[in-house]
Formats: structure tokens, C-alpha cells, sequence
């Protein structure tokens, strides 16, 4: 059976991805832009900010704001110490109590707040997200460079969360032997595969575990 040929920003089969999140990623991010194929030109450096909302009792669902849009990705499975996240909800402001209560506070693993308004704006959404103990929105800014390394769509993004500036390096692809070769070429084998719900916790504190190279 042949490969999927993958295609950045393209629809493929779920994807396992390898992200991890450090101060120290310089080599590491030359060798994967010199390794590189041409990509596309939409894809050379792209910039986005993020509301992630974090949960202290979560550490499967990742839920994330942007461009008044909310997207909620669910962990399926780790194979080869690779991971992989498939969608779980997609939704737009206002929002009903509804969705609210099926859809995206399950998602959290938290006590349900009551809702008593017929539908929720973005900030009246953050208000509920602000009034609870166990949920804390972080405010994310990402600067991310796109490659394509062994058929692996790759990335190499300065991020700020919360105002800290990190450095974060990523290969995903639906082939994980693809991945592990990219992960060798590029000089990253046995670092530690950490993603954003994981990284923003470490450095809000929410957990007590260093970033990759710290």
C-alpha cells in the first residue's frame, strides 16, 4: 500500500505528531529548514493569537479560542512515544447553554458551572471561564515557519504564552516511521514530545516539570 503524499493545510487521515518545547532549538531548527523540500509560500511564516483554556483536571482535551472560533482536539492514542489528536468540537460565538453543557465544559473535567443566559458571547464565555477555580485562559502568540521533511509536515514557531517566550519544533505525518527518521535527521531523537496543554502548564505553573532543554 502506498503512502498518502501530505499537502500542508490539507485534510489527510489522523495525523500522529511529535511537538516538543524549549529555549534551545537552533541547530536543531537549521538542520530542519535546510532538509526541507519547497513548500508553499503561504506556509513560509504565519502568525496567530490563541486563547487556550486551561483545566487543572484535564490533560486529554485541548480547547483553544482564535479568530472567535472554538476548537476542541481530543487525545486518542501515543504510539512510539508519538501522539495523536483527533477533533472533538468546532464552534462559533454566541454559544448556547447547550453546547456548553454537552459539548465543551465535559470536555474540561470540571464541576459544571450553571448557565443562566440564553446564549454566550465570547466575553461572557470568558467570564465563566474566569469565575471558575479550576480553569485559567492563557494568552498565546505564535510566529511559526513551515517545512516538509521526509513527507512530514514540519514547524519551527517562537511562541509567547503568557508573555514567556519558548521555542517549539514539531514533525506530524500518518506514517510514524516517517516521523521517527525526521526526528533522527534533524537531531531530535529521545527529546521529549510535549504538547501545547502540557507546555502551557509547565509554565504557568500548573504543573512542576521543566520545558525540553531547560
Amino acid at each position: 500500500m502506498s503512502k498518502e503524499k501530505l499537502e500542508i493545510g490539507q485534510i489527510s487521515k489522523p495525523r500522529f505528531e511529535f511537538r516538543t518545547f524549549g529555549q534551545h532549538f537552533e541547530k536543531e531548527a537549521q538542520r530542519m529548514a535546510r532538509l526541507s523540500v519547497a513548500v508553499p509560500e503561504k506556509v513560509w511564516e504565519r502568525h496567530s493569537s490563541e486563547i487556550y483554556i486551561m483545566s487543572r483536571t484535564n490533560d486529554i482535551n485541548n480547547t483553544k479560542v482564535r479568530d472567535g472560533k472554538m476548537d476542541i482536539k481530543t487525545f486518542v492514542q501515543s504510539v512510539a512515544g508519538l501522539e495523536q489528536w483527533n477533533p472533538l468540537m468546532k464552534g462559533e460565538f454566541p454559544i448556547s447553554p447547550e453546547t456548553l453543557t454537552k459539548e465543551v465544559f465535559p470536555a474540561f473535567q470540571i464541576e459544571m458551572p450553571v448557565f443562566a443566559k440564553e446564549a454566550y458571547s465570547f466575553e461572557a464565555f470568558m467570564q465563566l471561564v474566569r469565575n471558575h477555580p479550576d480553569l485559567l485562559p492563557v494568552r498565546v502568540y505564535k510566529q511559526r515557519f513551515g517545512y516538509m521533511v521526509n513527507n512530514t509536515i514540519c514547524e519551527y514557531a517562537r511562541v509567547l504564552i503568557n508573555g514567556a517566550c519558548v521555542y517549539s519544533l514539531s514533525s506530524e505525518s500518518t506514517e510514524v516511521d516517517d516521523i521517527l527518521k525526521t526526528l533522527a535527521d534533524i537531531g531530535l531523537t529521545g527529546v521529549e514530545n510535549i504538547n501545547y496543554l502540557q507546555a502551557i502548564k509547565r509554565i504557568t505553573g500548573m504543573i512542576d516539570k521543566p520545558l525540553a532543554n531547560e
